[in-house]
């Protein structure tokens, strides 16, 4: 009997592989037709010569981006993670995205590029599926930010590859939108000025956070879909923040009941696909309840307002961030300053696509130039308790031209003589 048993448990195993050998590790699964993508193929032609002419330049045989934004960048597929792991793969011959079966299809339809699926029989399968797209590739480019602990596994799957940061190479391509680019900027800014008057339609007392917010997403998700239907319709959002709440520029709604009173920022982005745009203004609801207020209001206003006369082509961020900082000092609330006077826009969302290289922070070099998309969107908190509490933002989104700006949210109200909203 014991001698059975042993047996029994030597053939399971065996047997157990037997029955599921048929499982391929990946797949083809080009289900249906492409979709009509949102740029065209000349646009999307030019974002891969641009990366295989660096890649020529610096001897490399392939780049594997696994960013949201790069591989939605260059393939036109925005991805969903749930724990899963995608890649894109470029060579001079080929550009293609790994996905996990569990997307079907969908990548192939939705992507301007080849796909290929990896079953999850195998816990390695997706660095086969990288190892049967890279067999040749000795120096490849990978994005070291995005990585982290996996850049071990790619090492393991690829011992043969030297692996070279790509990161910064690839986000200066992305820095100077093309004129498609800008024109979804525009429709964004537009969508997101929908949002916002719906979202301040629906302000009045006792209304909590999230019903404002409601409103707004629901008609910016709207307008995406009339305008833009052969996209996915996803990750538009909003945010309204009520007194306590305005501290945080990235603070969720929450159940919090607007009063008579309050401070309020009303925060608007509308998702073209993985194209960002927004637009943030500072309210007060019903009466602006200091003088402090006010005041501090009136002088974030004014950082404002000068920081759009300083943009413009050959300015360094770091210097707009210098001298927006003397007008703070001069009213003696540098020290409410909490981040930066802008950032890049594009191929962005509050989970992925940040151009560190281009923020108008005091240690950013980067001169302006033609194409270049960036926000103004100056903030002060004074702490609870402090006269004139709360937090204080405007943010405009800018396109740099060739003699200025092209500020796309200038129609939107602004100030304290617009936006005390009394519903």
């Amino acid at each position: 009997m014991r001698t059975l048993r042993k047996l029994k448990n030597l053939l399971t195993p065996a047997l157990f592989r037997g029955k599921h050998d048929y499982f391929p590790r990946t797949l083809e699964l080009h289900n249906g037709r492409k979709t009509k993508p949102l740029f065209s193929s000349e646009e999307m032609n030019r974002r891969l010569n641009r990366i295989r002419t660096y890649m020529e330049k610096n001897g490399l045989d392939a780049c594997v981006f696994t960013s949201y934004y790069n591989i939605y960048y260059f393939s036109e597929f925005l991805y969903c993670s749930m724990g899963r792991q995608y890649a894109m793969v470029i060579t001079d011959e080929k550009a293609l995205t790994i996905t996990p079966s569990v997307d079907y299809g969908f990548p192939w339809r939705r992507g301007i590029c080849d796909n290929i699926s990896y079953t999850n029989w195998r816990k390695d399968n997706f660095y086969y599926a990288l190892q049967q797209q890279l067999q040749s590739a000795n120096t490849v480019g990978v994005e070291f930010p995005d990585m982290g602990a996996s850049l071990h596994s790619f090492s393991e799957a690829l011992p043969q590859s030297k692996f070279v940061d790509v990161a910064d190479a690839a986000m200066e391509i992305r820095r100077v939108k093309s004129p498609e680019e800008i024109d979804i900027v525009r429709q964004g800014s537009r969508i997101a000025e929908l949002g916002a008057y719906a979202g301040i339609k629906t302000l009045h007392e006792g209304v909590p956070e999230y019903e404002v917010v409601i409103a707004s997403n629901s008609t910016m998700m709207r307008e995406v879909a009339a305008t833009f239907p052969q996209i996915d319709i996803r990750d538009t959002w909003s945010w309204l923040q009520s007194g306590i709440n305005t501290d945080g520029a990235h603070n969720f709604p929450t159940s919090r009941r607007i009063q008579k009173g309050d401070i309020l920022s009303l925060n608007c982005f509308p998702m073209i696909a993985g194209n960002y745009a927004a637009l943030e203004r500072t309210l007060f609801f019903d009466h602006v309840p200091s003088d402090r207020h006010m005041e501090l209001w009136e002088i974030n206003n004014k950082v404002h307002r000068r920081g759009l006369e300083l943009v413009k082509p050959g300015m360094r961020c770091g210097d707009v961030a210098r001298d927006l900082n003397e007008i703070y000092l001069e009213n003696d609330i540098l020290q409410y300053r909490v981040i930066g006077y802008g950032h890049s826009t594009g191929v962005l969302s509050h989970y992925y696509g940040r151009d560190w290289g281009l923020e108008f922070l005091e240690h950013v070099d980067t001169i302006l130039e033609p194409g270049m998309i960036i926000t103004m969107e100056p903030m002060i908190v004074v702490p609870e308790g402090k006269p004139g509490a709360g937090g204080y933002r405007e943010h405009d989104t800018l396109i740099i031209t060739e003699t200025g700006t092209e500020n796309t949210t200038s129609s939107f109200p602004i100030g304290p003589e617009q936006m005390i909203v009394k519903n």
